[in-house]
C-alpha cells in the first residue's frame, strides 16, 4: 500500500501567511482558517482559493495589529474603523467582510468579549456602467481558438453567457442535439445553429480522440478522460490568457446586449439568463444610460452591440471553413 506522507501545500501556505503575527492573535487566526478550509460541525469548508483571497486580504491588518496587541480581544472598534478609513470601494467591503468572520468565530469561540465590527455598515458598492466589449478584442480573442473544446467554451460564454463554473459542470446528457436543446444549471436554453456546430464538432473530435473515456462531463481533456472529474478552471480560460476579452468578459458583454438589443428590462434578463433581480437590474441600469446618451454615442453603442454579436457568430464559423478549406 501506498502511504503519502507529503505535507500539504495548504498546510505549508498557512504556515508562512501566519509568520509575523503575535502569538495569540495567530492561534484565533489559525484556528479560523483552518475551519474555513476543513469545515466543522455546523460549517461546510470553503474552497481552498476562498481561503487563501480571505487570509491574503487582512494578513497586513493582523501584522499591523501584531506591532500592538497580543491578543484579538485588544483589538477595539476604533481599531477597525482605521483600517477601513484606509481603504475604498471593494477593497473596504471585502476587508470588513474577513474581518467580521474571524471575530465572529472568535466570539464563538469565547476567545473576545466583545465584536468590534458589530454594526459597522459594509455599505452598497457602487457599480459604473458595463461597456459592450471592443469589436476588435472580440475579433482578436476570436481568433485565439483554434481547438474544438475551446469554440465550444467560447460560444458556451459568449451565446449563452453561461458562467466558467456552469461549463465545466456540463455533462453529456445536458447536451440535447436531437431536440436542439441545451440545459446550463438546470435551466434549459435552445440551441441556436453556432452552439450546434460548434458542438458537434467537438463531440466527433472527443469521439475520435477517446472512445472509451467514462466521464460524463461534455468537457474533458486528456487528464480527465482517464476519470470522471471536470476540466480545471485553467485549461478553461488558458486559450484566452493575455486576450483583452475573456471569457467572463464576453459573458457580461452577452447580458449587456440583450439588455441593449431588447431593451433595458430586468425581468426579461432574469428569465433569460436566470439573473437575480440586483444584477438583473444592475444590467438594465447600464444599458438604459448607454442608450439616453446623445444621438450619436446611442448609435454607436447599438452598433457596437451588433458588430459584437456578429464577430462572435461568425468569427468562429469562418474560423471553421478556412481551417476545412481544402
Amino acid at each position: 500500500m501506498f502511504l503519502d506522507d507529503r505535507t500539504p501545500s495548504f498546510e505549508t501556505w498557512l504556515e508562512r501567511k501566519l509568520d509575523g503575527i503575535a502569538p495569540g492573535i495567530r492561534h484565533d487566526v489559525e484556528h479560523w482558517a483552518r475551519l474555513l478550509h476543513d469545515g466543522g460541525p455546523r460549517s461546510q469548508p470553503r474552497d481552498e482559493a476562498t481561503v487563501w483571497n480571505y487570509l491574503n486580504r487582512i494578513r497586513p491588518v493582523l501584522i499591523d495589529w501584531s506591532s500592538r496587541y497580543d491578543h484579538l480581544r485588544e483589538v477595539t472598534r476604533d481599531d477597525v474603523l482605521a483600517q477601513l478609513d484606509a481603504l475604498h470601494g471593494g477593497q473596504r467591503q471585502h476587508t470588513l467582510i474577513v474581518l467580521r468572520s474571524l471575530f465572529s468565530r472568535a466570539k464563538k469561540n469565547g476567545t473576545i468579549f466583545k465584536n468590534p465590527t458589530s454594526r459597522i455598515r459594509v455599505g452598497q458598492r457602487e457599480h459604473g456602467i458595463i461597456q459592450p466589449l471592443e469589436p476588435e478584442h472580440i475579433e482578436n480573442s476570436v481568433a485565439a481558438v483554434t481547438q474544438p473544446a475551446d469554440r465550444l467554451v467560447l460560444a458556451l460564454a459568449a451565446v449563452h453567457a453561461a458562467r466558467s463554473g456552469a461549463i465545466r459542470r456540463l455533462q453529456l446528457d445536458d447536451l440535447d442535439i436531437g431536440n436542439r436543446k441545451l440545459t446550463v444549471d438546470g435551466r434549459v436554453r435552445p440551441l441556436d445553429e453556432l452552439t450546434l456546430q460548434v458542438a458537434r464538432e467537438w463531440l466527433d473530435f472527443r469521439r475520435r480522440r477517446w472512445p472509451d473515456t467514462a466521464n460524463p462531463h461534455l468537457l474533458i481533456n486528456k487528464i480527465t478522460a482517464l476519470g470522471t472529474g471536470s476540466i480545471s478552471q485553467v485549461s478553461l480560460t488558458a486559450p484566452l490568457r493575455g486576450q483583452a476579452a475573456s471569457l467572463e468578459q464576453f459573458r457580461v458583454d452577452r447580458q449587456l446586449e440583450e439588455a441593449l438589443v431588447h431593451g433595458p428590462d430586468p425581468l426579461h434578463l432574469a428569465e433569460v439568463f436566470g439573473l437575480d433581480e440586483k444584477t438583473a437590474m444592475r444590467y438594465a441600469d447600464s444599458a438604459r444610460r448607454l442608450l439616453e446618451r446623445p444621438v450619436e454615442s446611442g448609435s454607436d453603442f447599438r452598433d457596437t452591440s451588433k458588430m459584437a454579436s456578429c464577430s462572435r457568430t461568425g468569427g468562429i464559423g469562418r474560423q471553421k471553413s478556412h481551417r476545412d478549406a481544402p
